[in-house]
């Protein structure tokens, strides 16, 4: 049942040590016992993380996580967990949960493979949330994107029938790639038909992205949904 991690599996990060704000050391050390899970082999009880019942969406990589905290503040009534790697980022989203008060957000600090393997119920999730994903562009290493086949249905084997889950990128080669993954997975069915999805309005366009934007680049949503007949 649980996860045996081994050296020889393709990871979709590398691990780098950020230099940390006195701003994030101080939120890791004070909020940091409340609001970071440990990462452990076994399932989580996700309404004894939460002290209540309610649809939980899972993001992965959440960078700094102002996207992350605003999708939260903007949905009281679901619990987010976020899955991030890097400690200055996990430093920053704990800082914003402080300075916006969310009680809703809670954070695993490890790979994400392994945490939906081993942390994470079948059928547990409402959502998922993979935004701007490293593209590893270089041929070479595009064996290191993590929208793959095999981490799709394990994605798409913790989402509730109905639940969704919702990729985004700005590297078009990449979003293709992604078209071509989830639409092969048989769990999922694609939302927008057999094209892109327009940006839900729950997705902040963020800083990066709006800049983007107005230099012609192209940023590009996908929305799947499990199927309800899906056991």
């Amino acid at each position: 049942m649980f996860y045996d991690p081994t050296e020889h599996r393709i990871r979709s990060f590398v691990t780098r040590a950020g230099r940390l704000s006195n701003a994030q050391a101080r939120a890791l050390e004070t909020l940091g016992p409340r609001f970071c899970l440990p990462y452990q082999k076994a399932l989580l009880d996700l309404d004894q993380a939460f002290g209540r019942s309610a649809p939980t969406i899972l993001e992965i990589g959440f960078g700094m996580g102002a996207t992350t905290a605003e999708i939260a503040a903007g949905m009281p009534d679901k619990n987010f967990i976020g899955v991030e790697v890097h400690t200055p980022g996990v430093g920053s989203l704990l800082k914003l949960i402080g300075e916006q008060d969310l009680s809703n957000l809670r954070i695993v600090q490890h790979d994400a493979v392994e945490v939906l393997t081993n942390m994470i119920a079948p059928g547990a999730l409402a959502g998922v949330h993979v935004f701007f994903p490293d593209p590893w562009h270089k041929a070479r290493h595009n064996k290191r994107r993590l929208i793959q086949g095999p981490f799709v249905s394990l994605l798409a084997s913790r989402i509730a029938p109905g639940g969704y889950l919702h990729c985004a990128t700005d590297w078009e080669e990449y979003a293709q790639q992604m078209l071509e993954v989830l639409g092969a997975e048989p769990e999922l069915e694609n939302t927008a038909g057999a094209g892109y999805a327009e940006r839900p309005e729950y997705r902040p366009v963020t800083k990066f992205e709006n800049r983007g934007l107005k230099l012609g680049h192209g940023v590009w949503d996908l929305v799947f949904r499990r199927k309800q007949d899906s056991r």
